[in-house]
């Protein structure tokens, strides 16, 4: 018994020296994922599988897949099963619209989704959950549903076909369906497995609680009658940051009960504040993050004051130490979005022995961040209202596994 007490007291302490969960990321150090993975119960993403991927699409995998930025999955080796045996599956992402852009890290999931939406030739619904950020901030149901349409502008900027392609918002689409599938689940967890697996307190409405509901459903094809009428078999994957991994532990307990398959999910690493790895960037510290609306100068000032170096205090001593970098900000952002692999291992090597100074890594990753935030800006100005309205359609996709 007493070890047991001693487990449970090394796991509470585990949990409090890193906060994760879909509200929030901190942490006293760098994150430990090999930790979130044990906690959590999900499986290292390994280079059997990425190769296997490879394999079976005839594409180099995805550059957040060589560089291990998702790391995490739950039963994507079934999917990549289904997929060689010419089986169908869908996928499905989302976002919490509580900003009027976004930033880098909330694009990380849909430059992904986007990948694997081209390579495997399959449909995709994305969920914005305006509901969710009506009950977790402080924003009326009007300035939610704002926030959802300018966001979905900026998702379908990152170039999802139209034809494979759902969008759309909680307060527009709930009900029907999808309605009685959130009853389904929200029948089959107790209150007190809420608790255990989104720490839900005293103080925290009812709208709160009912919610996990409504992020799980998406999981299940018979919430979209328009699209998979006769296709309740289906699997689905998710692409994901590992935060909003407790939504579909508690998805997966019910999913057989309800005679659907369990969602799989592939997850990522965060993408770091500015200022160090204690956690993911925030929009609400425009300083903590980049946004896809900074102008050139923006993103060079906040990576020249901001990004946290792992270089050394004196260039004698940085020639002579190299830089750490284990801590160096530039070169995780660089790890994110530098596509060769060559360049990346030079620029490491050589700021890693000191020939190379920081100014010159901060110099390369703000080219990068530049031609990646112009070219999004540019497709973005290109999405108008009727496109928005067409994505968001409640419509069939006849083409969707074209």
């Amino acid at each position: 018994m007493a070890a047991t007490t001693e487990v449970e007291k090394k796991n509470l302490e585990e949990e409090a020296e890193q906060v994760v969960n879909p509200w929030e990321v901190s942490s006293k150090g760098k994150i430990d994922y090999d930790k979130l993975i044990d906690r959590f119960g999900c499986q290292k993403l390994d280079d059997a599988l990425i190769s296997r991927l490879e394999r079976l699409t005839s594409r180099t995998p995805h550059v957040f897949l060589r560089r291990h930025v998702f790391f995490a999955h739950r039963d994507f080796a079934e999917i990549l099963d289904a997929y060689e045996r010419g089986d169908k599956f869908y996928l499905y992402t989302g976002r919490g619209p509580s900003s009027e852009s976004l930033h880098l890290g909330h694009l990380i999931p849909f430059m992904f989704t986007k990948y694997l939406q081209d390579v495997f030739k399959v449909p995709l619904v994305i969920q914005l959950t305006d509901d969710e950020k009506f009950f977790w901030k402080n924003l009326t149901v009007e300035e939610c549903r704002r926030l959802a349409r300018e966001n979905a502008k900026d998702i379908i900027a990152c170039g999802f076909d139209i034809s494979k392609t759902f969008i759309f918002s909680d307060f527009n689409y709930v009900g029907g369906s999808f309605y009685k599938n959130m009853c389904e689940v929200a029948s089959r967890v107790t209150y007190n497995q809420a608790v255990g697996i989104f720490g839900f307190a005293g103080e925290d409405h009812i709208g709160k609680v009912s919610f996990p509901p409504v992020q799980a459903v998406p999981s299940f094809p018979s919430s979209f009658p328009h699209l998979f009428s006769g296709k309740e078999n289906l699997r689905c994957l998710i692409p994901c940051a590992i935060d909003q991994d407790p939504y579909f532990r508690m998805t997966r307990d019910v999913a057989p009960r309800m005679g659907f398959n369990k969602p799989a999910l592939i997850e990522s690493l965060f993408f770091p504040a500015l200022q160090g790895e204690t956690g993911k960037m925030s929009a609400s510290d425009p300083n903590s993050a980049i946004y896809v609306t900074d102008s050139a100068k923006d993103i060079k000032n906040k990576v020249n004051k901001h990004a946290f170096s792992g270089g050394q205090d004196s260039v004698e001593k940085h020639r002579q130490l190299g830089a750490n970098l284990e801590v160096d900000i530039p070169i995780k952002y660089l790890t994110f979005f530098l596509e060769d692999d060559a360049e990346l291992e030079h620029i490491k090597k050589e700021y890693g022995e000191g020939r190379m100074l920081t100014g010159e890594v901060k110099q390369r990753l703000i080219q990068v961040l530049t031609e990646i935030v112009e070219r999004h800006r540019r497709a973005r100005a290109s999405v108008t209202e009727e496109m928005v309205d067409a994505f968001m359609a409640v419509r069939p996709l006849p083409h969707m596994f074209d």
